[in-house]
């Protein structure tokens, strides 16, 4: 029953793809086929979350594009890796704001910048993005300044114009980032996101997205507000902020699926839950996909990114002393062939372009 279950999903998730913006085209040629999620756009090649990372990772052939989510002050939800927005902006040199930078306290951590619940989305509309990983990604600075900072709605319409561009359906892969924390400030993002779903028909288990979220409580909220497809991020440590008392380990467990299974559709695990590595090399599969399967849950790992730093040394390349060796491209290929081979069915990137190519 398990297996049928996953199968039908498998099958709906096809059509799904296949039929709602675009006539049906490369996912219905090949059901079976794990979907490539852009990890924010292509966003080892573009600074994240920009259209440029977008707009690359559609035409180097993915499947979903990943925007995170967080709230301005005026309510809209605008896409950003978290609320605190120094290092991904030009804010830190804008003196109008220079007023605005605070230390506050997210899910237990002290932070210090300038946060997206302190402007408005006029005020954000004027601030440009920038590469998060300058020292990682040096590349990805001579595009700083380039790209404005995008809503959701705006995320949308990206992927809708990359499925007319490209004749395949692109998908949205949305998170909610910090929910619980933004439900304490007045902005809780549940009925926001529902809102924009309905608004551009993706309020469907038969819609090209799917919602995710590291946090347990905001999932069932959404259970009952949208049935779109639904799924619980998890990591190889800690637990979820809104459950201070469960680990991952335990969501992650034979029983713990079956209860995830009831209020999600996906599990999205970090891939080292799937593939573990020593420092010297990846090591055999764990059990995960296995189990999730069985519950009747989809696996989508995060995140497999090209750098030496991100690698096992077996899996480096390169010369070990030059000054740039850790931000090099190493042999990631065996890293997207061991999830695949381990039965995952999708995972996110931020090389889209390799992921497809490992693919096949």
């Amino acid at each position: 029953m398990a297996a049928m279950t996953l199968l039908t999903r498998r099958a709906l998730t096809t059509a799904a793809l296949a039929g709602t913006l675009l006539p049906a085209m490369s996912f219905a040629a090949t059901p079976r086929k794990p979907i490539v999620i852009a990890h924010r756009g292509a966003s080892g090649l573009r600074p994240e979350h920009t259209a440029l990372a977008y707009d690359l990772a559609i035409d180097e052939g993915c499947d979903f594009i990943e925007p995170d989510l967080v709230p301005t002050k005026d309510g809209h939800l605008i896409v950003r890796h978290e609320n605190e927005i120094g290092g991904t902006t030009d804010v830190a040199s804008r003196p109008e704001f220079a007023d605005r930078k605070v230390t506050k306290t997210i899910d237990g951590q002290s932070l210090t910048g300038w946060f997206t619940e302190d402007f408005t989305l006029a005020e954000i509309k004027t601030l440009r993005a920038r590469e998060r990983l300058p020292k990682l990604r040096p590349a990805n600075t001579k595009y700083d300044g380039q790209a404005q900072l995008l809503t959701f709605d705006e995320v949308v319409a990206i992927a809708r114009a990359g499925s007319q561009r490209s004749g395949r359906t692109i998908g949205v892969y949305p998170e909610m980032k910090h929910p619980s924390y933004f439900a304490s400030i007045g902005l809780p993002l549940e009925d926001r996101l529902v809102a924009r779903l309905k608004a551009h028909d993706l309020d469907s288990a038969a819609a090209p997205v799917f919602v995710q979220c590291f946090e347990v409580t905001p999932l069932k909220t959404l259970r009952g507000k949208t049935k779109a497809r639904l799924v619980q991020l998890t990591a190889g440590e800690g637990g979820p902020a809104d459950l201070p008392n469960v680990k991952y380990a335990e969501i992650c467990s034979a029983a713990g699926l079956k209860d995830l299974a009831l209020y999600a559709d996906g599990l999205g695990p970090e891939k080292t839950q799937v593939i573990p590595q020593s420092a010297d090399a990846l090591l055999p599969a764990t059990s995960l996909v296995k189990d999730a399967h069985a519950a009747g849950l989809v696996v989508h790992p995060w995140t497999v990114r090209a750098e030496n730093y991100f690698l096992p040394t077996a899996l480096r390349r390169g010369e070990p002393t030059a000054a740039d060796y850790l931000a090099q491209p190493g042999e990631v290929s065996a890293v997207f062939k061991a999830l695949y081979a381990a039965g995952v069915d999708g995972l996110f990137s931020d090389f889209p372009g390799l992921a497809v190519a490992a693919r096949g």
